[in-house]
């Protein structure tokens, strides 16, 4: 039979960091988990410790010891690893990696058993959570090999503005080298998939961007744009997918026409991410598409800075929390339209009329 709510599992990232802070004041607000139920992967007597650091009053936390023992109507949360971390806050430490560590491998175990239906995460520390377990450089690359090797890819989301990389968590001397037309015709591939089957979005518009400044210049400042990016838009566009460019970064970012494209896809991560941030970092969303199972997180890191301060936004973390929720729906809606070609020809007909 199947749930009525969606069943959101939550990773509490790093203790130190301002996880919790998000976390808690998003479900501060009843009304935010009225369509969800709430499962926090982490340790009660660690939120206890935020929560009264926050001094949130009126809000009880349902310890279980697995996610099936969840309740609908209240804010779950499953003890993973050890119970009685110590909290440091602003400090980076190993008991904190650890902690991040086995809350994140509990909560996929239970993603890819169906026992939760998407993951939200939040921020770790890239380096303090390095370990015999765990040697990627970051959630995304950890998430592509529970799903088996496939392939993802890192797309930032704000309204309608969506922006992936080709190159993600690597040095920028390593750039060049892997900006290749297989490696940017199979994110184009990904985020054209997305757009339609996430985003519902039926004929997606994708600007790419050249790797150099001006996207080269006609040569004058690099030969990637002629010789690498613009015959992968080529093959992407012989494939049906409507990519179009090398475009400048800095040119299509501060104009308008950043708005007549459904995506962007930069070649590398702060190519990408810089100007999101500048853009969107309030409530702007981390989102890996192209996994058979939906994550998000908040665009922002552990923050360790103003850890404990209750100066922390929360706006990113609720936007993951409903965008984790409308994937999760269209994915289900356009899985049922393509079984049910009828279905699909009045869907496009309507968005035709729209």
């Amino acid at each position: 039979m199947e749930r009525e709510q969606i069943r959101i599992g939550i990773t509490q990232g790093d203790i130190n960091g301002v996880g919790y802070e998000v976390i808690l004041k998003t479900l501060a607000d009843e009304e935010v988990y009225e369509n969800f139920t709430p499962v926090i992967y982490g340790s009660s007597k660690v939120a206890a410790y935020h929560r009264k650091a926050l001094n949130i009053q009126n809000m009880s936390l349902n310890s279980i010891r697995t996610v099936d023992e969840a309740h609908p109507n209240r804010i779950n949360i499953v003890s993973c690893g050890d119970d009685n971390a110590r909290v440091e806050l602003g400090k980076s430490t190993p008991m904190g990696g650890e902690a991040a560590l086995a809350a994140l491998r509990t909560a996929v175990d239970d993603l890819k058993r169906g026992a939760i239906d998407v993951l939200v995460t939040a921020p770790i520390n890239k380096k303090n959570i390095q370990s015999d377990n765990f040697h990627f450089p970051g959630h995304t690359e950890f998430l592509q090999q529970a799903a088996g090797g496939r392939k993802a890819l890192m797309l930032l989301v704000a309204d309608k503005l969506r922006v992936g990389v080709v190159v993600g968590h690597v040095p920028i001397a390593r750039v060049p080298q892997m900006i290749t037309e297989e490696a940017i015709l199979e994110k184009l591939r990904i985020l054209n998939s997305s757009l339609r089957n996430d985003f519902s979005i039926t004929r997606p518009r994708i600007a790419v961007l050249g790797l150099n400044p001006h996207a080269g210049d006609e040569g004058l400042l690099g030969s990637e744009e002629e010789m690498v990016i613009a015959p992968a838009i080529a093959k992407a566009n012989a494939e049906g997918i409507l990519a179009l460019g090398p475009y400048a970064a800095d040119g299509i970012f501060g104009s308008p026409a950043l708005y007549k494209f459904d995506a962007i896809l930069a070649m590398y991560h702060d190519q990408g991410l810089a100007p999101f941030k500048a853009l969107s970092f309030t409530n702007g969303v981390n989102y890996t598409a192209g996994l058979p199972f939906v994550r998000t997180s908040p665009d922002h890191g552990t923050a360790f800075d103003i850890a404990g301060q209750n100066r922390a936004s929360h706006e990113s973390f609720r936007s993951a929390l409903y965008l984790a929720i409308d994937v999760y729906r269209n994915r289900r809606i356009n899985a049922e339209a393509s079984a049910n070609p009828l279905q699909k020809m009045t869907r496009n007909e309507h968005e035709r009329n729209a």
